[in-house]
């Protein structure tokens, strides 16, 4: 199975797909999708396209020169079939593909390298401008450094705050429970003298009508 090259963005064209394009001198022109296709009859050059892999390669964002680009050459030239050739070929492929998946790999960390220290020098210069709105004026005459207050310090501080809020809650709970528990012992001390009252003026009533009932004169007969 021969897997073709798109001419416009180099991308991979499987059998049964893309579209082919012949001109008048017969030279023919493989596209994987249309949107390449078009941009081909806009005459639109790959290499100033974004997108393409060609400008990717021209501009140092992809792995340009490397050995292993050899062995997907197209060649022409009729070769005998030997079974051990085949063998030991589409072996030498797999190994050669995952050496071009390691290069690329390394190729991307060391551009990356690069990338960071320019994001980090312009978060540095966007750092110096606008300062004032990280670091408050009194905190920036204090420290003129373009860091934030240490965070050992402010955790601690935050830390201490919290301590002490604990402890001013478990002393209010503290006095809370002791007043509640005196207000308790009056209340039910204020109960027991209620009910004691209460019970000697039963007492006092009935003791009353057990006497008006002895004095009062018996029936007379008929």
């Amino acid at each position: 199975m021969r897997l073709e090259k798109c001419w416009f963005c180099s991308s991979t064209v499987y059998p049964g797909h893309g579209i082919c394009f012949v001109r008048n001198d017969a030279k023919v022109f493989r596209f994987c999708r249309s949107k390449c296709h078009r941009n081909f009859k806009l005459k639109r050059n790959p290499r100033k396209v974004r997108w393409t892999k060609a400008y990717r390669r021209l501009h140092g964002k992809d792995l340009a020169a490397d050995a292993t680009f050899e062995m997907e050459r197209r060649r022409n030239r009729p070769e005998r079939y030997d079974r051990n050739v085949v063998a030991t070929t589409v072996a030498a492929m797999k190994r050669i593909d995952e050496l071009r998946v390691k290069r690329q790999a390394k190729f991307w960390e060391k551009r990356m390298k690069v990338k960071t220290k320019e994001e980090r020098r312009q978060a540095r210069q966007e750092l110096e401008s606008g300062i004032h709105l990280v670091k408050a004026p009194a905190a920036l005459q204090a420290d003129p450094s373009l860091t934030l207050p240490k965070p050992l310090e402010t955790l601690s501080a935050s830390v201490a705050v919290q301590a002490a809020k604990e402890k001013a809650i478990a002393v209010s709970m503290d006095v809370g429970e002791e007043v509640g528990e005196e207000r308790a012992a009056a209340v039910s001390k204020a109960e027991g003298a209620v009910e004691r009252k209460l019970k000697s003026k039963m007492k006092v009533k009935v003791g009353r009508a057990k006497t008006a009932v002895m004095d009062a004169p018996m029936g007379m007969e008929d």
